[in-house]
């Protein structure tokens, strides 16, 4: 189960739903526009491929919106994925630093 129970969004869905849909452009069009190879861009749009910078940075112009938010929305979406997957192994093999531990000489 998800944190939130909602399941993770992929940036690529968001992407095709929310911007290349409404704008009503193909897909293959938008990878040319934006100068990415189709079989890349499709990759993004199917969630199975990250959002880079560098295409981040060509939807900013492209699409008007920052850069920023398509890279925020790749880290979140990251992020809940690794917290489905590794968060009950990381909970067991990692203590939180108690107020008891004696803090190392290096910082006194």
């Amino acid at each position: 189960m998800f944190k939130n129970g909602m399941r993770p969004i992929h940036p690529g869905e968001i992407l095709l739903e929310d911007y290349i849909k409404p704008s009503g452009v193909s897909v293959r069009s938008v990878a040319t526009d934006l100068h990415v190879p189709y079989a890349r861009f499709n990759e993004i749009i199917k969630g199975q491929r990250s959002v880079t910078a560098d295409i981040a940075l060509r939807l900013e112009r492209y699409f008007g919106n920052e850069a920023q938010g398509w890279l925020n929305l790749q880290s979140a979406y990251d992020l809940r994925i690794a917290e489905t997957s590794i968060g009950k192994t990381i909970a067991k093999e990692v203590q939180p630093l108690g107020e008891n531990r004696v803090m190392d000489s290096a910082f006194e």
